[in-house]
């Protein structure tokens, strides 16, 4: 297994697959009673260049919950590449704590962090893809379906990290991935470029549409994101005119799979991207997928940081 876990893209699909059974695993542990204390004496430095809810607290009961200890960065106290260089950081960090989580802007800050740093580094979202989101998204899919391969996802909207990532576990595992997206908001061509191969080995189907309607037939997982991520903030009044057709509403999920499950992977910005009556009703799994943010953390945190 690798040193750090930066990308889906950067491990084999036996690799993912044992991730996810074991956080399949230490979520049934943790329901039955609680994990063992296999991280006790370990502590988890967490850096945050961007706010978040599910990342902070996820990665912080999940070092609890596996008995060890997670110290929170906030943006101002270290000033990730401004203040200190990020060469350094990673340096004086090797020698304090057992493992690094970033979540920053820029894919590249993530990347050094860990060309410097002699232990792992796990990203934690950067603007170029959000890996361990991708696993609670494919353990989801999985404890719905009872598989991965062959399960129909659809991506509604921008083609931004969380779009990467998810279609780049859908290629690993088999999924068939479609993304219907705007002109101009498409995902980056390395990824695609990449990814194709990958594809054609393990059977999975990609589709890139611009028509969202066209994208949910036969949809089995519909999946949206906010129009606008941090970083963004400009161009809000742009996309907000770009994007309505777009919305995942009653109207486009009748269109898909009568079993089809929903997803966004939170903050949502209610009746933008998603409307309320989608959003609580009988199709959405969002809080499951929200919850399984910790387990899928915990399989990363035991696997990277545990005895090997």
């Amino acid at each position: 297994m690798h040193k750090d876990f930066l990308d889906i893209i950067d491990y084999t699909p036996e690799e993912l697959l044992a991730l996810l059974d074991l956080a399949v695993e230490l979520k049934k542990e943790y329901k039955a009673g609680g994990n063992q204390p296999t991280l006790k004496g370990k502590v988890l430095a967490l850096i945050f260049q961007k706010p978040s809810l599910r990342t902070r607290v996820s990665f912080d009961m999940g070092m609890r919950h596996l008995g060890g200890d997670a110290l929170y960065l906030s943006p101002n106290e270290i000033g990730l590449g401004k203040r200190e260089s990020i060469a350094d950081i990673a340096r004086v960090l090797s020698g304090m704590v057992h493992g690094i989580m970033a979540r920053v802007f820029e894919h590249q800050h993530v990347l050094e962090l860990a060309k410097w740093s002699s232990i792992p580094v796990i990203n934690g979202l950067s603007d170029y893809s959000h890996p361990c989101q991708a696993m609670a998204d494919i353990m989801t899919v999985y404890e719905e379906f009872g598989k991965i391969k062959d399960v129909n996802i659809t991506y509604v909207g921008d083609g931004n990290n969380v779009a990467v990532s998810l279609m780049q576990i859908a290629a690993k595992l088999g999924a068939n991935f479609t993304i219907a997206n705007p002109v101009d908001y498409d995902m980056p061509v390395q990824a695609i470029e990449t990814v194709k191969p990958i594809a054609a080995a393990s059977g999975s189907k990609l589709n890139f549409l611009r028509d969202p309607h066209e994208s949910v037939k036969r949809a089995q997982v519909i999946y949206t994101d906010t129009w606008t991520s941090m970083g963004q903030e400009e161009e809000t009044a742009k996309r907000e005119l770009v994007f309505p057709p777009y919305q995942v509403n009653d109207q486009l999920v009748a269109e898909a799979d009568p079993e089809v499950i929903v997803l966004h992977c939170l903050p949502a910005h209610r009746n933008q991207e998603i409307t309320d009556e989608v959003a609580d009703g009988p199709h959405s799994r969002l809080f499951p997928q929200a919850h399984n943010r910790l387990h899928a953390q915990k399989a990363i945190l035991q696997t990277l940081l545990g005895e090997k």
